[in-house]
């Protein structure tokens, strides 16, 4: 009879116990959506400021007519772009990458070349010279990412060095003029959208602006989809993706594949707008260093950083090769190795980390008048 009593008891106790759990389960579930409708009251900052950044982008043509200034602009959004491609292998997968100029010098040449051939539009010229940049990574990329470290930076020189000489010491190819180290003039036709090529520099301008914004799209939903979070854990630990089944190759290999084609499509971009290609131009290592630069400058592997670092180092280099080029040449590397040893040295993570941080303070001050704007008093007094 005892017994019994004390399993009723214990057993009411219990009862009791799990009732009182789930009621503050509840409760928490509560504050939880008070909690959430509070997070939700605040301002969409993530849609605001970007949405701000490409009407002032879009505006500048409007304000300014100064070529120089457009000159710039553009330059610096094309080196964007260009990171924005590099990031992808070379941030979100880890590859310390430098075969990007041979990308970006194939999209230049295919797409140049069947322009002068064929008559096809560089609009779609760069689609092809894309798929051959593709073609090159899947044929030599799938053993050379079976390396590691410096491994596999060292194979990306070689890879880029032996496509730049190739190129160099190749006057003709089946019949096909290449020009060699004199490279190859574009044919000029005018003011010809048809054929990518304007007679004012605003045009240019919204064309990088939208390669730029396409850019950053694509490298926004890498790193929101499955892919992103691989190519994550691949970087971090690749013992630890592979114990938990990750295809390391296979994701690397999609990530360099998607890379080198947005890589082609700017050096498209590049021949049109400069209308003459040539080896050590467009396929140069220096072109690659510089890639490298603006991503470890902006924040490697961020999907703000190329964007940070272009703005940051394109303007310094151009200014330093306007006002100093005539009596010191490379004075803008100088910049540059300055700059990436103080970003070393006092910011690991780039200029990503402070403007994250600012972006954060922006909106913690931003968040109470919106409370208060909903109606949310007891989210503002709490703030």
């Amino acid at each position: 009879m005892i017994a019994k009593t004390r399993d009723h008891s214990s057993g009411t106790f219990r009862n009791l116990i799990t009732t009182q759990k789930a009621q503050k389960g509840d409760e928490r579930g509560i504050a939880g959506n008070v909690r959430i409708t509070s997070h939700n009251a605040t301002p969409k900052l993530s849609l605001y400021l970007p949405a701000l950044f490409v009407i002032v982008l879009a505006c500048i043509p409007v304000l300014t007519k100064n070529p120089v200034f457009l000159q710039i602009m553009i330059l610096i959004m094309w080196y964007a772009y260009l990171t924005c491609s590099w990031n992808i292998v070379g941030g979100f997968a880890g590859q310390l990458s430098f075969a990007h100029p041979a990308f970006a010098g194939l999209g230049a040449y295919v797409s140049t070349l069947l322009f002068m051939y064929c008559g096809l539009t560089p609009w779609l010229g760069m689609l092809v010279g894309g798929l051959f940049a593709v073609l090159i990574v899947i044929t030599i990329g799938y053993p050379c990412f079976k390396l590691r470290g410096a491994y596999f930076a060292i194979t990306s020189i070689a890879l880029a060095e032996v496509l730049r000489i190739a190129v160099e010491n190749t006057d003709e190819l089946f019949g096909i003029k290449i020009g060699g180290p004199m490279g190859l003039l574009v044919p000029l036709r005018g003011h010809s959208p048809l054929y990518m090529q304007f007679t004012t520099k605003e045009h240019y301008y919204y064309v990088i602006l939208a390669m730029m914004l396409f850019g950053l799209f694509v490298t926004h939903r890498i790193t929101k989809s499955k892919m992103g979070y691989y190519l994550a854990a691949i970087r971090n630990d690749v013992d630890a993706a592979l114990a938990l089944g990750v295809n390391v190759t296979k994701y690397r290999l999609l990530a360099a594949a998607i890379s080198a084609f947005l890589a082609a499509l700017g050096g498209t971009f590049y021949a049109q707008f400069v209308l003459y290609i040539h080896p050590s131009g467009i396929m140069g290592q220096y072109l690659a260093f510089e890639l490298v630069f603006i991503a470890i400058v902006g924040g490697r592997g961020t999907f703000i950083g190329p964007l940070l670092g272009a703005f940051t180092l394109v303007p310094l280099s151009e200014l330093s090769r306007i006002y100093l080029g005539g009596g010191y040449s490379g004075v803008h590397l100088l910049v540059y190795g300055f700059l990436v040893m103080l970003v070393i040295l006092f910011m690991p993570r780039g200029l990503s980390a402070p403007a994250e941080n600012i972006y954060l303070a922006l909106e913690r001050r931003l968040r109470p008048a919106w409370a208060l704007e909903r109606g949310d008093t007891d989210a503002a007094a709490k703030r």
